[in-house]
């Protein structure tokens, strides 16, 4: 995965308005089930990790462990973010394919 692409990608995503962050906000979004991709952090906490890995398994939303709290919350311009969402199809799929490659 070549990190860098994808911080360029979520700060391109972040300007465009197509990105949601904050536990909150997350949970319920992901309720909806309208979100093509949730990036967890790999150093958030595990309770906060199972909690969004089952609501995003329950809701069919496409979820990747990446980066850190501080790398995610960096990426967009904010402090720590523990999950961020991909509100748009095209971004999320350029994210998937840097990802999971």
């Amino acid at each position: 995965m070549d990190t860098t692409k994808l911080k360029n990608l979520l700060g391109m995503a972040q300007r465009a308005g197509k990105l949601l962050s904050g536990d909150f906000v997350a949970e319920k979004a992901i309720k909806r089930g309208q979100i093509p991709l949730a990036l967890l952090a790999l150093d958030c906490a595990k309770n906060n990790a199972e909690k969004y890995n089952w609501l995003a398994q329950q809701h069919n939303v496409p979820l990747r462990e990446v980066l850190s709290k501080a790398e995610l919350g960096q990426a967009i311009g904010k402090e720590q973010r523990a999950i961020v969402l991909v509100n748009d199809a095209g971004f999320a799929k350029a994210m998937l394919k840097e990802i999971d490659n």
